[in-house]
């Protein structure tokens, strides 16, 4: 009779410890589905927040079979003031034929002023001379209601400088941007990994050996960045390319043709030598407008094609496998993009020289201004012209008469910006 007692009572123990261990499980199932249920952040069609609604009143009905239960932790909602700030941010742009179109409000302002700021201290910069000129009198000039003196000082010397400043700025800063989106390296510039060397080479092989022309010279620095262009391309290729395998490349041919071009001003006569260095350091000065229409036509044809891919520009920064299943053409994309800054690099390099560090500080830059993750193509271009033009007033006020090369300046500035980004990026862990 006692061992009939005791398998009973061991019986009932093992039943409530099956009961007990139903209804935490119960318990925990409700949790984790009524926080889903509460949140629906997962999709914006809500199937999460419908799903998590009925299988928390299913299992609420289990619960209240299976006795009392702890009440899940809920997860804290977004405020108003957050959704606020998130729309306000960011809006959609949409047509009539389905196409829809995300603007971030800030990119879009920063992108404005910034443009703003560049044709203010471009009118600042004609008027800034041996004969000065006003402000105000600069706009009545362009508008064409100047005095004679005035219209030949502003529309003939002075407005072609200006322009190439800011198509020549404006060229490299979105070429930087593309190289380092394709890179994800702040440090994947065009005249860091190479493309600027490519071009002075081509530019020195017409001075040194051919004695060239002004157009010649400006075909043989774009021709020289193409066979640069492709040659890193082809080099860095590895079943797709890398980021920092582009990069290392590009770094390893910039070191080569800048010994190659010591090597041409070694063997250059007196007078091309002096061109040629002039030539190297980058200036603006003697532009007119045989250097401005090349450049106009350059970005023309060349900004609707970087604009018409920035799409998948912005996905190849999350990782090839991620933008191959975003529907992206990866190959197809890099080749394109890569092939439109090589072209950006070496016409504005053919019309100033090679410029140094306007490619690699003006994306950076805008970046920081806008805050927003991507290659922030429109910012950067206008960041470009604001430090070019900028930078070309400060040799013509800074120094006196004794105007340096606009890429002195540049090559100051920026060798600076250089060394602080290496230090920003070595304390974050990230070269």
């Amino acid at each position: 009779m006692n061992a009939h007692a005791k398998a009973h009572t061991s019986a009932d123990a093992r039943a409530k410890r099956d009961a007990m261990a139903k209804r935490d499980a119960v318990v925990q199932q409700d949790a984790v589905t009524g926080e889903l249920g509460s949140t629906g952040e997962t999709g914006s069609t809500g199937e999460v927040g419908a799903t998590g609604e009925v299988g928390g009143a299913a299992l609420g009905r289990s619960r209240r079979s299976a006795g009392p239960a702890r009440t899940p932790r809920a997860r804290p909602e977004r405020g108003p003031k957050s959704d606020a700030r998130t729309r306000a941010r960011r809006t959609a742009l949409r047509t009539r034929g389905g196409l829809s179109i995300r603007v971030d409000i800030r990119a879009t302002i920063v992108g404005l002023t910034l443009t703003a700021a560049a044709l203010a201290m471009g009118v600042v910069l004609i008027g800034t001379g041996d004969y000065p000129i006003g402000f105000v009198d600069v706009v009545r000039t362009l508008f064409g209601n100047g005095t004679i003196a005035q219209d030949y000082i502003v529309n003939e010397l002075r407005l072609p400088r200006v322009l190439v400043a800011l198509l020549v700025g404006a060229s490299l800063g979105l070429a930087g941007a593309i190289f380092q989106s394709l890179s994800r390296n702040p440090l994947g510039s065009p005249d860091v990994i190479g493309f600027g060397q490519g071009s002075a080479a081509g530019a020195l092989t017409v001075i040194v050996l051919f004695q060239g022309s002004s157009f010649q010279v400006a075909m043989g620095a774009v021709l020289g960045g193409l066979v640069t262009g492709i040659a890193v391309y082809v080099l860095a290729w590895r079943q797709g390319i890398q980021g920092y395998r582009l990069v290392l490349v590009g770094i390893g041919a910039a070191a080569m043709l800048s010994a190659v071009n010591g090597y041409l001003l070694t063997k250059a006569e007196l007078v091309d030598a002096a061109r040629a260095v002039i030539w190297l350091t980058g200036s603006l000065n003697g532009r007119d407008w045989d250097q401005v229409w090349p450049l106009l036509i350059a970005c023309a044809v060349l900004a609707p094609v970087v604009f018409g891919n920035a799409r998948g520009l912005r996905m190849l920064e999350m990782g090839d496998d991620s933008a191959y299943a975003l529907g992206v053409r990866v190959e197809r994309t890099r080749l394109v993009m890569m092939l439109a800054a090589v072209l950006l690099t070496a016409i504005a390099t053919s019309a100033a020289g090679p410029v140094a560090f306007v490619a690699l500080t003006a994306p950076q830059l805008a970046r920081r201004l806008t805050r927003a993750p991507g290659p922030n193509l429109l910012p950067a271009a206008c960041m470009g012209a604001v430090l070019l033009v900028t930078a070309d007033w400060g040799t013509q006020r800074m120094f006196g008469a004794d105007q340096l090369p606009v890429g002195v300046l540049t090559g100051i500035l920026g060798g600076g910006y250089l060394l602080w980004l290496l230090v920003t990026e070595r304390k974050a862990g990230r070269v």
